[in-house]
């Protein structure tokens, strides 16, 4: 057992802000600034989203740091983010993740779980409870 702090012992570098949610959500991203050459509009789909943000596939290019305009199709509401992750490419599409420039947390539209909220261990669900 370790007696130091949680960010000493390395509890700390997997802490997030909050809870994630997998969820399929249809937006559309576009570039926010940058280059006319490099500016692009692309309909996808995100593959994880939070408070803070989301993992989403883009097939096109982007760096990190760089700034992005999401918009949420169901609802039309908009939101300016940044590149925070560039993750693995599948077929044609990299994995990105983005975070939010501005708090915004209704812009998924969804009740996030409360911060202590854990999936019980496979072993401790009974089929009694099921």
């Amino acid at each position: 057992m370790s007696n130091g702090s949680p960010s000493q012992s390395g509890l700390e570098v997997n802490r997030r802000r909050g809870q994630r949610v997998i969820l399929s959500l249809p937006i559309t991203v576009r570039t926010e600034d940058g280059l006319k050459d490099a500016s692009f509009e692309e309909e996808t789909r995100t593959l994880v989203v939070n408070l803070n943000g989301a993992l989403i596939v883009l097939a096109a290019k982007v760096a990190k740091g760089q700034k992005l305009r999401l918009m949420n199709r169901a609802t039309q509401a908009e939101q300016v983010c940044r590149v925070v992750n560039l993750g693995p490419v599948m077929g044609d599409k990299a994995q990105i993740g983005v975070e939010f420039l501005q708090p915004s947390p209704d812009f998924w539209r969804i009740s996030f779980p409360p911060e202590d909220w854990v999936f019980p261990e496979p072993s401790t669900i009974s089929s009694d409870s099921l």
